[in-house]
């Protein structure tokens, strides 16, 4: 059986009124890249931040490799690598440097430090760049580099916080895949994101956040079976004005209707194929289709179904 290598209870941090995380309770297992998906101000900076020992909680308690983050955080430091959102490099020494310096911080030395900052470069694909100074570098490169600093003494927990902000779809694709192959020499990755589609390649199982509050968890399938059974609708019509909401909920299996201007969404359970009964009652009305569009679960949709915003609002 897999063992937790973090555990978090009832984790709790406000800024005066503001409640940022809001009570959670999560864990890592060994070996497990864990996505931890939110819009922007969903608390996932400030569960990283404390997880990483950066912040304090106001309640709760986090075990991390069977220590109390609380009263050991010292020995926890050594065995997490931290990717933060903002790049913490040195812009005027040299790429192997900057790692050099980094991996130093955590007691390596000599020809073990000179092999692993070898292997960081290597697995980051900067090797050919390491006498570089990353002023030179771009956006991407800089990314990569301040990821090879965080995992140089090989940590056993890697924290990223939004790593790919920014950046090009090449270097995005790099990171991605340097990610997995950390999960595949062992190390546990939790990587927060805003970017529904890097969890959906990545991720082992997926925690959504929204408001300081984690509203649902499970693995990219299970997440998707929440809606799984619904099939969405959007109409583009003329005389939208002349629908009434009651009678399209009188079609069996139909669960939501939003009517806008020129747009109707609705939401309908896929085992009831209703689709002639919704396309009469707009002929009963004198409303034009002029354009229909379907769509079945997706991880966006679920997001949108349990949140009711799009992810990058």
């Amino acid at each position: 059986m897999v063992k937790d290598i973090i555990t978090v209870k009832n984790l709790e941090k406000n800024y005066g009124s503001k409640k940022a995380v809001a009570g959670i309770n999560f864990s890592l297992k060994d070996g497990e890249i864990l996505g931890l998906l939110g819009p922007n101000g969903a608390g996932k900076s400030t569960t990283l931040n404390i997880l990483s020992t950066i912040l304090k909680s106001d309640k709760g308690e986090i075990d991390v490799l069977g220590h109390n983050l609380k009263e050991d955080a010292k020995t926890i430091k050594q065995s997490i690598g931290i990717v933060p959102q903002d790049i913490a490099i040195y812009e005027e020494i040299s790429a192997e440097k900057n790692i050099s310096f980094f991996a130093s911080l955590y007691g390596l030395k000599g020809n073990e430090l000179k092999k692993q900052v070898r292997e960081a470069l290597e697995l980051v694909g900067l090797y050919d760049k390491k006498s570089d100074k990353p002023k030179t570098f771009s956006g991407g490169m800089k990314r990569r580099l301040n990821i090879a600093c965080a995992i140089a003494h090989k940590p056993k927990i890697i924290i990223m916080d939004e790593p790919t902000v920014g950046i090009d779809p090449q270097s995005r694709n790099h990171i991605l895949d340097s990610i997995k192959t950390l999960k595949a020499r062992g190390a546990a990755v939790i990587y927060s994101t805003h970017y529904m589609e890097e969890v959906e390649a990545i991720a082992d199982r997926i925690i959504i956040m929204n408001e300081g509050k984690i509203i649902a968890e499970g693995t990219n399938e299970e997440l998707k079976q929440r809606v799984n059974d619904e099939i969405s609708y959007s109409f583009n019509v003329n005389n939208s004005e002349k629908l009434i909401d009651e009678e399209l909920y009188l079609i069996e299996g139909i669960k939501k209707v939003k009517i806008l201007e020129n747009e109707v969404y609705l939401t309908s359970l896929k085992s009831k194929d209703n689709l002639n009964e919704i396309i009469a009652v707009f002929l009963k009305r004198n409303c034009t289709i002029k354009s229909m569009n379907s769509k079945e679960a997706s991880l966006e949709n679920t997001f949108l179904e349990l949140t009711g915003r799009n992810l990058r609002d």
